[in-house]
């Protein structure tokens, strides 16, 4: 059999899999095994699975995952989630809208120190619509805000999505946390204008909140002082060299852990809950990339990778028009799938042609981020919306599927417009990787 027709026949043998529902992992590496033991051998496949298992669970660089994931969950078990909100509302809460801004701010602050767009979702949903709701905000608004806020922790610092595109391509993890410092900030602004919009339009979707004094709004800060250090000692640690990636997320682990103890906000059943869900998104997300490997060693193989860039390269068109081509591809997939599967399961594909086309790879990173950013908050995936609509159900608020993917739709119109000036801009994502190295 050709490669290539082997690699056809597989790829589609995996999109039949995935509308079974099995995990996207266990499809990858049956695939991308028994593909590579048809081209090759069975033994040359036996090895490549035991290789790449051995290799994904034992690098060193992977460790970074459950550290930062740790990191994360305990930060949300001390309570810091419920902080950063309430410090964020004494600013914002007595204008329109106010809450919902505080919900978005507070979202971009917990990403910070969490890296996962589901648990930021979820985090922000037990703490941001029960106050919404208590002060009449429309359930569009309530819940659209914090799914869509959310999904800003897939790209601050220290996201998950942005280690295993480092891993897999080879990239700086500390560059691309810098790359991603600058844009998630900007887009917090732009979801803020978006809020500020549609409350200017319709003023019944979020009403005021309550007023406070200058000096109730820096004694919330104040105990915040301890969580900012530590993102702060974290961050500028790898962004000034004093810390590898690795060491900077068991700095942020240690800090968290040492916080919450002193402070008794950390109960030993709130840190048993900790390590066992640190477990299990770890194991998911290591089998993962586990997968990713196999699938892609099995596509290098059939060298589909490389005629799909030859292809492309063929067509006389200017780079930023095949680069179009090429995020539509990921806009579409993430309205399909898990934005970490979907990324892993591409780069084989797309890195190579990204490169031909001479676009910084730090710079790409980030774009596929922010646009499989969007696949978390659109149908029929939605993984951010069924989690805040889960949440919202487990506190019995009166909240719809199709209320909260209507009041996603004005975040998904920012993000558009913060991928416009990513594009036309560049240097507002490489400006820090730049200054770092």
């Amino acid at each position: 059999m050709e490669p290539s027709t082997a690699g056809i026949i597989g790829v589609l043998v995996m999109l039949a899999l995935f509308l079974t529902r099995m995990p996207v992992a266990y499809v990858m590496t049956l695939v991308g095994f028994s593909g590579f033991s048809i081209l090759i051998s069975m033994k040359g496949g036996l090895n490549l699975l035991s290789r790449s298992f051995y290799d994904s669970f034992s690098s060193y660089s992977l460790a970074t995952i459950p550290l930062f994931i740790l990191m994360g969950q305990l930060a949300f078990n001390s309570g810091i989630s419920r902080k950063l909100y309430r410090a964020a509302y004494h600013f914002l809460g007595n204008i329109q809208g106010g809450l919902a801004m505080a919900t978005v701010a507070a979202c971009t602050a917990f990403g910070a120190v969490c890296g996962s767009s589901p648990a930021t979702a979820a985090t922000m949903a037990t703490v941001g619509i029960p106050e919404m709701k208590r002060y009449g905000y429309a359930n569009s608004l309530a819940a659209g805000s914090v799914a869509s806020g959310g999904g800003l922790g897939m790209i601050m610092p220290p996201s998950v999505v942005l280690i295993v595109y480092g891993v897999l391509t080879e990239q700086s993890i500390g560059a691309l946390f810098m790359a991603g410092i600058i844009p998630s900030f900007v887009l917090t602004v732009l979801f803020i204008i978006a809020i500020a919009i549609q409350c200017h339009r319709n003023p019944a979707l979020g009403p005021k909140g309550e007023t406070f004094t200058f000096t109730e709004k820096i004694r919330s800060l104040v105990g915040l002082a301890d969580t900012f250090a530590i993102f702060g000692l974290v961050i500028g640690g790898m962004f000034y060299g004093f810390f590898t990636p690795n060491e900077s997320a068991a700095v942020g682990v240690l800090g968290i852990l040492v916080l919450g103890i002193i402070k008794r906000q950390l109960t030993w059943q709130a840190f048993v809950n900790s390590l066992h869900e640190t477990l299990r998104t770890s194991c998911m997300v290591l089998l993962l990339v586990a997968g990713a490997v196999i699938f892609g060693k099995f596509l290098a193989v059939t060298r589909i990778p490389f005629n799909v860039a030859e292809w492309t390269a063929s067509f006389d068109l200017h780079p930023l028009i095949i680069m179009t081509m090429i995020l539509s591809i990921y806009f579409i997939g993430g309205c399909f799938m898990d934005a970490l599967a979907l990324i892993m399961l591409t780069i084989p594909v797309f890195y190579p042609v990204v490169m031909a086309l001479g676009f910084d790879p730090i710079w790409f990173g980030i774009i596929i981020v922010l646009v499989t950013q969007i696949g978390v908050i659109t149908p029929p995936v939605g993984i951010n919306v069924y989690v805040v609509y889960g949440m919202a159900q487990k506190f019995e608020q009166s909240i719809t599927l199709e209320e909260i993917f209507k009041g996603t739709i004005p975040f998904l119109l920012a993000i558009i417009v913060g991928l416009i000036l990513f594009a036309i801009f560049p240097q507002i994502i490489l400006f820090l990787p730049e200054a770092m190295y």
